[in-house]
Order: structure tokens, then C-alpha cells, then sequence
């Protein structure tokens, strides 16, 4: 028998997801504290290579739920994790133009520049990564290449985790330096570019504060290839450490998400105030970006949309050598525990038949 964890790590990024809401709620903190377990956050660390976890999965006994690039960065550099769910919820992914550039169609960013963050220092640049996949899926529409654009490098200082992030009444906060800054932002309203990537909240707040002109929404398209980037689908990952000597532990945590997730569904305006400080942003334009069904659309699974999704993620981000090696994403999964966790909640929902 294996003795009782003394701390769980557990970090997930600024966007939609049921860990999230565990921790805010205080649900995930009383559930491991009955196994004698406290919980703590990776990203509030005083030590940088503790924050770093958040982005390689370093750490044993941890439990990372966000966007999927640096998960997929960390198993591809031989990082022994297993992704115990994936969530879905779509988000606004805008190319975003200004209002006089002559850019009206996709077809109409042949030729011109469009500009990427280039975080150079960071172990993986899931910004640059993220923007080009968006870039590439918008164009894919329109039987255009990445390489029929021009793409202007717009470099940021020092690293994602430089500086621990702060808890404001309950809303992570960066206070790196270099983030929260957005270069090609500015280089978009300068001139110096014609075009640039931005999603999420702050996207359609930016996007209506500089009156700039939506090209695409990638994160609206009908096909969920076309949708998926960094958010779609958000990868649930625990090491294997934790895994295997800790099993209770993560089903605990599972079970803390699960529940997060259904009191989600049932609390549509608390769940969007949620999403409001997680997201550092407004009850309005968190509605915007992530739709009036937000609150539905926060639920962890394994669907096989959601794998395959993955996997052509997996190939984009080899392709264009963000991570050394592709592998195969179904091999990456484990699903006993959550197998274990839903199997009571679909007998519940089973017709009784005389």
C-alpha cells in the first residue's frame, strides 16, 4: 500500500476548464484534504523551475489541465504524463485586420504580413505556435499557405514563468513582465503589419476597443479540425508517478472536475462570473467569445472527435518543429480512471425496461 501524498501540484492556464472551478470553489482542497493531502499551486511557486512545471510537466505529482501544446511539448520530449481527460470549449479565434487595410477575405492576405509573437527564450512558444495554427487553418480555407503571407517576428523577453503569478481575489495574475503586453498588437496598429492572431476573451474586447476588422473566426467553423489549436481540445494530464502510486488521488481530482463541471451546468450565470475572473476579463465579453452556453460546454471526456483532434494538432506542431517528435495521442491516454468515475452516472441514466 502506497503512504498517503502530502501535496498534490496543480496549475492550469487562464481559460474555461472544471479544475478551475474546483480550486475557486474550494472543492478540490476538501476532497484531497480528506486523504491527507494539501494542494498547491505550480504557477504561485516562489521557485521559477517549480513554475516551469506548468509548462514541461517536470514536477512529480502534478496535474496540469490547459491548453494542450505544452502537454503535447512535454510528452514529446520523453516526459512520462498520461492524460486522464480532454475538454472542449470552443472560443473566439479571430485574424484580425484594420478596418482600412484592403483585407476583406481570407483570400486577401496573400501577399502581406502578418505578425507572430516570438517568445525565443521560452522553452516552448505556445503563443507563436497557437497564432500560426490559426493562421495556417484560415488560409487552409481558402487553398492558401503559410508561406503565401509574409510573417513578421515580434520577440518578447525572458520566459511565461519569470515571475510567480499573483492571486487577486481568486483571479490568477501574471505579473511577468514581458506578459500582458501584446507587440504585434501594437505593430498591427502602427502599420508595420497587416494582420495578426488573437483568441479567447481579450480578443473580441480587443477587437471592439480598436475598432479592428474580423477576417475569420476559425473557432466558429463547422469543422472541428478547423477549430482545434491550443484550447480545442484542453488536455487533463497527471504524471505517471502520480498515477501509479497515487490512483486515489487522481480519482479524487477527477471526481472534483467532474463535479465542478455538472454544478456548471446547472449555474449558467455563477459559471460565467467564473470564467469572467478566470479569464481577467468581463461577464460580457467572456459571453462573446465563448458563447451563452458556456456553462455547457465545460465537460471532461475522451470523446474520439476530441482524440483525433489532438492528433492532427500533434502533426502541425511536428510539422513546423515545435516539438521534435510526433507520437500517437491514443497511446498517451489512460481512461480506467475516468472510465471508473462516469460508468455510475450512465446506469443512472439508463432506461428501466419491465
Amino acid at each position: 500500500m502506497s503512504q498517503p501524498l502530502d501535496t498534490l501540484w496543480y496549475t492550469r492556464c487562464p481559460v474555461p476548464t472544471g479544475l478551475g472551478i474546483a480550486v475557486q470553489q474550494g472543492w478540490l482542497q476538501e476532497d484531497l484534504a480528506g486523504l491527507g493531502t494539501q494542494v498547491q499551486s505550480l504557477r504561485e511557486a516562489d521557485q521559477q523551475a517549480v513554475r516551469e512545471s506548468h509548462f514541461d510537466h517536470s514536477l512529480l505529482n502534478s496535474v496540469r489541465h490547459g491548453g494542450s501544446i505544452p502537454a503535447i511539448w512535454a510528452r514529446a520530449q520523453g516526459r512520462d504524463t498520461r492524460v486522464i481527460g480532454l475538454s472542449w470549449a470552443d472560443e473566439a479565434q479571430l485574424i484580425l485586420t484594420r478596418p482600412d487595410s484592403g483585407i476583406h477575405t481570407v483570400k486577401d492576405l496573400k501577399g502581406r504580413r502578418f505578425g507572430l509573437p516570438d517568445w525565443a527564450a521560452a522553452q516552448i512558444d505556445l503563443t507563436r505556435a497557437q497564432a500560426l495554427r490559426g493562421l495556417e487553418n484560415a488560409l487552409k480555407l481558402a487553398g492558401l499557405q503559410v508561406g503565401d503571407v509574409d510573417l513578421v517576428n515580434y520577440r518578447y523577453d525572458g520566459t511565461f514563468s519569470d515571475r510567480p503569478v499573483r492571486n487577486v481575489a481568486g483571479t490568477p495574475v501574471s505579473s511577468t513582465q514581458s506578459e500582458g503586453r501584446n507587440l504585434e498588437l501594437a505593430g498591427l496598429l502602427r502599420g508595420e503589419v497587416d494582420a495578426i492572431f488573437l483568441k479567447g476573451a481579450s480578443a473580441v474586447q480587443l477587437a471592439h476597443a480598436f475598432a479592428l476588422h474580423t477576417v475569420i473566426d476559425t473557432g466558429s467553423h463547422p469543422d472541428p479540425l478547423i477549430r482545434s489549436n491550443n484550447g480545442t481540445p484542453r488536455t487533463l494530464a497527471v504524471d505517471s508517478h502520480l498515477l501509479a502510486q497515487h490512483p486515489q488521488v487522481v480519482r479524487t481530482l477527477l471526481g472534483s472536475v467532474l463535479r465542478a463541471e455538472r454544478w456548471a451546468h446547472q449555474h449558467p450565470d455563477e459559471t460565467r462570473r467564473y470564467l469572467a475572473r478566470e479569464t481577467n476579463s468581463s461577464e460580457y465579453w467572456v459571453q462573446v467569445a465563448y458563447g451563452t452556453d458556456a456553462h455547457l460546454r465545460l465537460s471532461t471526456r475522451l470523446d474520439e472527435q476530441a482524440i483525433d483532434a489532438l492528433q492532427d494538432f500533434v502533426e502541425f506542431l511536428k510539422r513546423w518543429r515545435f516539438i521534435p517528435a510526433r507520437f500517437e495521442v491514443r497511446d498517451w491516454i489512460t481512461r480506467q480512471p475516468l472510465d471508473q468515475l462516469l460508468a455510475p452516472l450512465q446506469m443512472d441514466r439508463k432506461p428501466v425496461t419491465p
